[in-house]
């Protein structure tokens, strides 16, 4: 297990989570996509004011251990999660499949959408966490950087295998064993979240753009181009597009995705590095194509007939948000019944339906279709076979990892 230790962040760290909370993935909302990325962010939301707070640095020995489960005699379940992640009633007063759960297992769910960026819902839980506490939560839904970390602190519940049939059984086999829980013995995720190539079929004449190659060479593209300012996105495509594993990328290897998008930022082909205001410039068509997430181009394709996708054929870059039962939950049976709900396909299907996310559950689409066909055929809410043995995840970094190739990052984009 990892044990705290203060350190001090590097300019580059902190740049990169001014970028993530300002315009990246941390400025948009739940249906724009994303949220704070990065190990540095935990850093500073995590390590520094947990010395702030006077908690000891190092690991509690008990921490993560089961807590008493009390789920037998109080029938409810307290779940934190994002604002607009869950399902609500055409009237807006209500949650259909929260209430359908609680009128099928009499188990009452206090639901808070108290989640409005990983670092300062951390900044939330941590003392507590730390302390060998309850949180006052049974079930929390947070990124998977985050999720890792929280894991190797020792700050998650090992999940009973018997209480989850359906996810178990259901899980997409590319979200089954991400290399920060082999498994899924802690967490099972809630949605993933993919980066695809965007591009605006007026802007390119027509044509289709469908690999970071044709983004960083060709001269019909030049000047038109962005790239995201999130290191995982923007390396890990690349890396992709150069043969390179980015579950299992060296440092030789990061050197060369940076020295592959720097040549093409000399030749001006990369207009700039961007978080989600690229949105805008590719509607219009100042931007003909981009690296973007697959959130906002589902919105931009409902206004604008001529925004398009593409994944390479190297593959896509994919992060996920995942449920996990925090040490010392007073209810970690009925959180992990209200996890395993949430993999049966009919509910899958409603909540697929509404909050537009890459849905985990295998065995949904059928039932998607009868909500609403078009999303039942939308790639980028039910990846294909095909297109999901092309998604890969951007690996684990150690501290020091980070710091390294933030920096590194940093000084690429200009930031």
């Amino acid at each position: 297990m990892e044990s705290y230790e203060p350190e001090r962040l590097s300019s580059a760290q902190l740049a990169a989570m001014r970028r993530s909370l300002t315009s990246g993935r941390g400025a948009l909302t739940r249906r724009s996509l994303l949220r704070a990325s990065g190990m540095g962010a935990l850093v500073l939301g995590g390590m520094a004011t947990l010395g702030a707070c006077g908690i000891p640095p190092a690991k509690r020995a008990d921490a993560g251990m089961a807590s008493d489960d009390h789920s037998a005699e109080e029938k409810e379940v307290t779940f934190s999660n994002w604002t607009e992640y869950m399902d609500v009633s055409e009237d807006e007063k209500g949650r259909p499949t929260l209430e359908a759960f609680t009128k099928r297992t009499g188990i009452r769910v206090k639901y808070t959408e108290d989640i409005n960026d990983n670092v300062e819902f951390f900044g939330k839980i941590k003392p507590q966490l730390a302390a060998g506490q309850n949180t006052g939560r049974d079930l929390i839904c947070v990124t998977d950087w985050l999720a890792a970390r929280i894991i190797r602190l020792g700050w998650a519940q090992k999940l009973d295998p018997s209480n989850l049939p359906h996810a178990f059984a259901n899980v997409s086999a590319q979200f089954r064993t991400p290399d920060w829980d082999p498994g899924r013995a802690y967490s099972y995720p809630w949605t993933g979240i993919p980066a695809v190539i965007a591009y605006n079929v007026k802007a390119t004449g027509g044509r289709k753009v469908d690999s970071v190659t044709q983004l960083l060479d060709d001269p019909k593209l030049k000047g038109r181009v962005s790239f995201l300012s999130e290191m995982r996105d923007t390396i890990g495509m690349t890396l992709l597009d150069q043969g390179k594993d980015p579950g299992k990328f060296t440092d030789t290897d990061f050197d060369g995705a940076i020295g592959r998008l720097q040549k093409a930022v000399d030749k001006k082909q990369i207009r700039r590095f961007t978080g989600n205001d690229y949105t805008a410039d590719l509607s219009k068509g100042d931007i003909a194509a981009c690296v973007g997430w697959a959130g906002d181009v589902i919105q931009l394709q409902a206004d604008n007939p001529d925004i398009r996708f593409a994944i390479p054929a190297a593959g896509y870059i994919t992060s996920s948000d995942n449920l996990l039962v925090p040490a010392q939950a007073r209810h970690k049976t009925n959180a992990e019944k209200l996890i395993d709900y949430y993999y049966e396909p009919p509910v899958a299907a409603q909540l697929a339906a509404y909050i537009n996310y890459v849905c985990p559950v295998d065995g949904v689409r059928d039932e998607l279709a009868k909500i609403d066909e078009s999303m039942a055929s939308n790639t980028l809410i039910l990846p294909d076979k095909e297109m999901a043995a092309k998604s890969r995840s951007f690996r684990s970094l150690s501290t020091k990892e980070e710091t390294a190739y933030e920096e590194k990052f940093a000084k690429l984009i200009g930031a």
